[in-house]
């Protein structure tokens, strides 16, 4: 009778044994991250940049090292890392490929469950990388997570980003993330962590986009999934002369951001019931932003760049004429440059007034 019965009670002790493992001891699959570092004249970065992702606790890491022929030590440095820590990875081009195409080779080259683009002059903060994993293993739907970063300038001062990212971790639809954007790159890159699966199927940076290439792949990301904000400083950003953006002009910048969002649109338009709708709204924001350049242009007293970032607001959409923006640009105008000065601390101690009591 008791042989009988064995087999039952092994059963029972069993599935409560497994019922209190799962419980009080659940197991958690570890999640893994590669961290592309593409370097090109930073040798001198380099290490910081490695050792702050090799230091990160949780998820399993391999950082990718991409050399792209750069002149100086890069070589050396990196040689010496991948020589003591086995998950450091190195290779080196024969000639310059540029960072659009550096970047698309280290995307091929990645196969953990997330991915990290991370410029070798910039670097992580502690348990970034953890909870960018974290939160999506909890959200499977999320497609890349951000967060906030110190900014350092070249004297060493810093400052912190946090446009968009608020007081608490949350995920929003790729369509609330985009509204939040607007026809803005509020996203720093060393901040954000993509999905692996969902960044080799949508394909790499574009190279006819070399200064908002960043834009479009956070607006391509979105429109096939969530985005997770993560409530915490994720990375330190140098912002030096040798960064991309520092070359452009305030045209060049909105050119290259009208050329992002039609290049999103015209590939994702139809992920979107109300594209038509997101289309003119994006373009107006657009226009609103050459507005505000050409405001702050005309505070600078360049006029001839203020006249043409109105004539480019309007190149974009004619509506924006309609607005408050526009019309304020045109007091200020008829005011003249030494007029507006004279009137402009009471005029913004009037906005901060309204602005305080809309709160």
């Amino acid at each position: 009778m008791a042989t009988r019965q064995e087999p039952i009670e092994s059963y029972f002790v069993e599935q409560i044994s497994t019922l209190f493992v799962s419980r009080w001891n659940p197991i958690k699959n570890v999640s893994s991250v590669d961290v592309v570092v593409p370097c090109f004249r930073y040798g001198h970065f380099l290490r910081e940049c490695v050792e702050s992702v090799l230091t990160q606790s949780g998820p399993e890491l391999r950082v990718l090292i991409i050399d792209d022929a750069s002149p100086d030590n890069t070589a050396e440095v990196a040689q010496e890392l991948v020589g003591s820590d086995l998950r450091a990875n190195y290779r080196r081009h024969t000639s310059n490929q540029g960072l659009i195409a550096t970047a698309n080779e280290g995307i091929a080259w990645v196969k953990a469950d997330y991915m990290l683009l991370l410029s070798a002059d910039d670097y992580l903060l502690p348990g970034a990388l953890n909870r960018s994993a974290d939160l999506m293993d909890d959200h499977r739907s999320v497609a890349f997570t951000f967060g906030g970063a110190v900014v350092l300038d070249q004297r060493g001062e810093r400052s912190r980003h946090r446009t968009g990212v608020g007081s608490r971790t949350r995920v929003l639809s790729g369509l609330d993330f985009i509204a939040l954007s607007g026809a803005r790159n509020i996203v720093l890159s060393p901040t954000v962590v993509v999905r692996t699966s969902l960044q080799k199927r949508v394909g790499g940076y574009l190279a006819d986009l070399p200064y908002a290439s960043d834009m479009e792949m956070w607006l391509r990301l979105a429109a096939h999934g969530d985005v997770g904000v993560i409530a915490a400083d994720q990375a330190v950003y140098r912002s030096h002369s040798a960064n991309m953006s520092s070359e452009l002009s305030r045209e060049q910048d909105l050119l290259q951001r009208k050329a992002a969002i039609e290049h999103f649109l015209n590939s994702c338009a139809a992920r979107f019931t109300n594209a038509d709708d997101l289309r003119a709204w994006l373009i107006h924001m657009l226009a609103l932003e050459a507005i505000g350049c050409a405001s702050a242009a005309f505070n600078e007293g360049a006029m001839e760049s203020s006249a043409r970032l109105s004539k480019l607001a309007v190149s974009i959409d004619p509506s924006v004429q309609r607005t408050r923006r526009w019309w304020f640009l045109a007091c200020k105008k008829a005011l003249g440059l030494r007029g507006w000065l004279l009137v402009r601390p009471s005029v913004e101690w009037l906005r901060s007034i309204f602005q305080n009591e809309r709160r």
